[in-house]
């Protein structure tokens, strides 16, 4: 009896501790999503679904705990051993999504340029460079939005409106490029933030990805004591039916 106490005792922190990372990951997707609806506007879909991503996979995190509890409470074997089989699958899927988030970073920190070589993201940076390029009026809200959260201006640097088709005075910037903003600040050149979109934008997205990389490798080592509790508890479980059936 001490021992099935001690196995639930351990599996239900367990469980704890993987609902409140499955939150985690829910509640940052959600924080982040307007910024990736944003990018996606102008930058393609491509980064707009990746907080989509986090709050998919923190839901079925959250959810997997829930059945583990639910388990837990009613000394149910079988809700036990589906949770075991969940937890096992999901360890794979964050080790493999882990080593490659974690590759893609290092690709992009040592050699951005890389970047456009893999699908997907040539859409994001060309169709940003022709965004600041055509500056049309049904994405200059966004465009501007962005060069103010991102602390950025132009796609590669404020020297990108000098050549601007939809900006037109192209010996100045938009007041969104300045680091002191105030009316026609944009006239003064000179004090516009030097920083480009995309590196700016890539410097965000490899924190995330950083992020959520060493999160899941983590989670996979935490969640093997998990598989490990959760096989105890559920051989106690079937050990106790089975005596109670004798």
């Amino acid at each position: 009896m001490c021992t099935i106490c001690s196995f639930k005792c351990g599996f239900i922190f367990f469980n704890m501790m993987f609902m409140a990372s499955g939150v985690a990951l829910l509640t940052i997707g959600v924080l982040h999503k307007p910024t990736f609806q944003e990018l996606g506007e102008f930058a393609g879909k491509t980064l707009a679904k990746i907080a989509i991503v986090l709050i998919a996979v923190g839901s079925i995190i959250t959810a997997v705990s829930i059945l583990g509890c639910l388990g837990a409470f009613f000394n149910n074997y079988n809700l036990v051993v589906t949770f075991l089989c969940c937890l096992i699958i999901i360890i794979l899927m964050e080790i493999i999504t882990g080593a490659v988030v974690y590759t893609f970073y290092i690709k992009m920190v040592l050699n951005p340029s890389a970047l456009a070589n893999i699908k997907g993201s040539v859409n994001y940076m060309d169709k940003l460079k022709r965004v600041i390029s055509e500056y049309s009026p049904e994405k200059r809200a966004a465009i501007d939005r962005i060069q103010e959260k991102f602390k950025c201006c132009g796609a590669d640097g404020p020297d990108d409106w000098a050549t601007s088709v939809g900006w037109a005075d192209h010996e100045a910037t938009p007041d969104s490029c300045c680091v002191e903003k105030g009316a026609g600040c944009g006239k003064e050149k000179d004090k516009a933030r030097k920083k480009g979109c995309i590196q700016a934008i890539n410097l965000f997205l490899g924190k995330i990805l950083m992020a959520v990389g060493v999160i899941c490798i983590f989670l996979a080592i935490a969640e093997c004591f998990g598989v490990f509790i959760a096989a105890c508890f559920s051989c106690n479980i079937k050990r106790k039916n089975y005596d109670n059936m004798s």
